[in-house]
């Protein structure tokens, strides 16, 4: 796996382009702010208090590089003519073992960023970079997780072309509540 992927998902005439890139320490300020979203904490498992849960956080996302298992991508926003790129949101590739048919996808976007696209646009540059750079030999079906009252992330999946698979029973502590699977497979 090369050390470092850069996605994009390109501008359009009313959204600016995201740039998807590995975690870094720089991101450890816009990450803690991030996670103090009461609506993040509740729909992730982002336990993000400080700079210290997220600099460990970011050493996770690193190590799951590292063991090229788990795939997570800072989605950041640019803006035309504009230097600075502000963090909008976070997508992974998670659960790739070599032979394993199959992989699960997640994300959350920042607060100031929802409603603008901007997870079913980097959900789809992931998408395509697994199947297309990860998936020549055995990925062929990525699985979407979410909770059965997140009616936002079931459009995300929606849009994003993740079909609804199934309703998954609650598994507490970790899955209070049923949830919903939805599946992509390569080539759709």
């Amino acid at each position: 796996m090369p050390d470092t992927v850069v996605l994009t998902a390109e501008a359009t005439p009313s959204l600016p382009a995201l740039i998807l890139r590995p975690w870094c320490v720089d991101d450890v300020p816009a990450l803690v702010e991030a996670g103090r979203d009461p609506a993040l904490r509740h729909w992730t498992s982002l336990a993000v208090e400080n700079e210290a849960d997220a600099l460990r956080w970011v050493r996770g996302q690193e190590r799951g590089w590292a063991a090229g298992d788990r795939f997570g991508f800072a989605v950041l926003e640019t803006q035309p003519g504009a230097d600075q790129r502000q963090l909008v949101g976070y997508v992974v590739l998670k659960d790739v073992t070599p032979g394993k048919p199959s992989a699960e996808v997640g994300y959350w976007t920042a607060a100031r960023a929802r409603g603008r696209g901007v997870a079913s646009r980097a959900l789809e540059a992931v998408t395509a970079w697994a199947f297309g750079h990860l998936g020549a030999d055995h990925l062929v079906r990525l699985e979407l997780l979410h909770q059965a009252d997140n009616l936002a992330s079931c459009r995300v999946a929606h849009k994003s072309g993740y079909d609804f698979d199934r309703l998954l029973p609650a598994a507490p502590p970790s899955f209070p509540l049923d949830g919903h699977l939805h599946s992509r497979r390569r080539g759709d």
